[in-house]
């Protein structure tokens, strides 16, 4: 259950990673927008209320030239198959796609962040190398849930 990148070589606007979970959809969605379960393996959730079109907030421990702050506005909520939002972080305007679909090992998800500027290549591997670190924690989290 290791996340496999599926960036094209070529690609600079959009990163993505696939993983098959032994775990149903559900199990899965959970982890993905329940705030106490998002903070065990993306970042903790300083506000959130899970509807389409409301804000919500991340919160990750500053850095320099960053406090750490994620704004965040949920575009898309299919429950158990797909989630989308808005993330921004600093000057960085992305949007994040979690599409889950039912396997009979449990679920595919796949993940697209996209929306990077050509001026962003940095924050473009920045990301690749974030959601591998994230995807692993996720698939951690996942193994731990009941």
């Amino acid at each position: 259950m290791n996340f496999k990148d599926t960036t094209p070589p070529d690609q600079t606007d959009e990163v993505s990673f696939e993983v098959e979970l032994a775990h149903p959809p559900q199990k899965v969605w959970r982890a993905l927008t329940e705030p106490e379960l998002i903070g065990q393996w993306l970042l903790s959730v300083a506000e959130m209320q899970l509807e389409e079109g409301a804000a919500f907030r991340l919160q990750a421990p500053p850095q320099p030239g960053w406090d750490g702050t994620v704004q965040g506005r949920f575009l898309e909520i299919q429950p158990h198959s797909r989630l989308r939002y808005a993330w921004v972080v600093g000057d960085i305007d992305t949007e994040v796609t979690f599409t889950l679909t039912p396997v009979d090992a449990g679920t595919h998800l796949a993940i697209v962040q996209s929306g990077f500027r050509e001026d962003q290549k940095r924050n473009f591997g920045g990301a690749r190398y974030g959601w591998r670190m994230m995807g692993d924690k996720l698939v951690d989290l996942l193994g731990r849930l009941s």
